[in-house]
């Protein structure tokens, strides 16, 4: 009887663990050092003049990805000269999307003429501390003295169908707000994409 309530226990223990993964509006993120489709190893404290950063969890072959692909250059086309770039990530397993390959990868930048990097998290730990689930999922991070503050998570805007019908651009809004040095209204939002394709 002991034995199984050691077991519960650790049970309870292990998913509250879960739970907590992954980072919330007020978290400190982290940087990384992930491979750009260039071939070089791009790292957040590269930017010493950014003032924060835009970063995309995205992928080649989600619809949503795709649709959102355009939003995401022109984010940075808007934002990038004023501090906060775009900083795009690709965390999905090769062996079960053969779609998402680095050369994949390569051709799809070269294609769009992707503006930002495009890096690829091939081993899946930087999505999984940042608790990124979908492409696209975008945090927002404001650099505050050394430590890099998320002020917003979740989807670009409300409406990955129709550009035209967007009625909430919700990392447009954040930026705003940063930029103003206003709080930003909205926090969070649910992420609208392809879940993650996890090893």
């Amino acid at each position: 009887m002991k034995k199984l309530w050691f077991t519960l226990l650790a049970l309870v223990v292990t998913t509250a663990i879960f739970a907590e993964e992954g980072y919330k509006p007020g978290s400190t993120a982290t940087d990384f050092k992930l491979k750009n489709v260039d071939g070089k190893t791009i790292s957040l404290s590269d930017y010493q003049a950014a003032k924060g950063f835009i970063v995309t969890f995205t992928c080649n072959h989600c619809p949503y990805a795709v649709a959102y692909e355009d939003r995401i250059i022109a984010l940075d086309k808007k934002y990038a000269d004023k501090g906060y770039p775009v900083i795009a990530i690709n965390p999905n397993s090769v062996a079960k999307v053969p779609e998402d390959s680095y050369a994949n990868m390569q051709d799809r930048a070269k294609s769009k003429s992707f503006p930002f990097p495009y890096l690829y998290d091939e081993t899946q730990e930087i999505a999984k501390i940042y608790g990124a689930m979908k492409t696209p999922h975008v945090y927002v991070l404001k650099k505050e003295g050394k430590k890099l503050s998320v002020k917003y998570i979740g989807a670009i805007d409300d409406n990955y169908e129709d550009v035209s019908a967007v009625k909430e651009k919700y990392v447009e809004e954040a930026v705003d707000a940063l930029l103003a040095n206003k709080p930003v209204k909205t926090t969070s939002t649910k992420a609208i994409g392809c879940s993650i394709k996890w090893k």
